[in-house]
């Protein structure tokens, strides 16, 4: 799984501050995590094993859960999907 924050529409929201991806990344100097709304620049790969691990662990309540909403661009308008 490749999460590309500055794709995700949910950056900068209250849904990015209660994201896995900011909160993992929330004590990287370089990963631009935290205070002002959400990792900039900001690319991670999970290997299968590494996401199922981190969606298991949401599903009960013990992390935050991925809040990644992909923007794509359709015919020059960008369109969100979840």
């Amino acid at each position: 799984m490749l999460i590309d924050c500055d794709t995700c529409v949910m950056q900068y929201t209250e849904a990015c501050h209660d994201c896995i991806v900011t909160i993992l990344l929330a004590g990287d100097a370089g990963g631009g995590g935290g205070g002002d709304g959400g990792p900039h620049g900001t690319l991670v790969e999970l290997a299968d094993g590494e996401a199922e691990a981190l969606r298991n662990l949401a599903e009960v309540g013990l992390v935050a859960p991925l809040r990644l909403v992909v923007r794509h661009r359709e015919r020059g308008e960008e369109v969100a999907s979840g």
